[in-house]
């Protein structure tokens, strides 16, 4: 019977604790080369403009990323022209890399915007793209965002 209850009251946590992203969308870099003209999309559907929102960039890159720091811009072409120009650190000094690690993958997700809304419901496109110095950019495994509702 204990057990029972526990299982109970285990899963009942569970489910509870966190609602989970409003959206969430990872895409591969090909071959793990990052020609700049690249730019995945991300389509995010808004059905209540009252609604505010954080967003995060996803990166995932391998130990063979040749940098310390990653210089990027997410895009969204709708409504409002936005563009967010943004540079996150990957490596400490000494070279350690940063964030979660799996194996040979390094990953982080890093905040952008906090507690913003949509200017109105339908459907908005984020682009991805990258301004590093090396053209194609070795290394990076994935990038994406993650929109979590407030």
């Amino acid at each position: 019977m204990r057990k029972y209850v526990f299982i109970a009251i285990v899963t009942l946590l569970l489910t509870s604790c966190q609602e989970g992203p409003f959206y969430e969308r990872n895409s591969a870099i090909p071959k793990q080369l990052w020609d700049s003209s690249f730019k995945p999309q991300f389509q995010v559907e808004v059905e209540n403009k009252e609604d505010r929102f954080d967003l995060f960039f996803n990166i995932r890159h391998t130990a063979y990323y040749p940098y310390s720091n990653f210089s990027f811009y997410i895009e969204q072409k709708q409504l409002q022209d936005s563009i967010i120009r943004s540079e996150i650190k990957l490596a400490e000094s000494d070279g350690r890399w940063l964030g979660n690690s799996a194996g040979n993958l390094y990953g982080q997700t890093v905040l952008l915007r906090e507690n913003f809304t949509f200017p109105d419901t339908g459907k908005y496109v984020f682009s991805v793209g990258q301004f590093m110095r090396e053209n194609p950019l070795r290394g990076i495994n994935d990038v994406g965002i993650k929109i979590i509702k407030r």
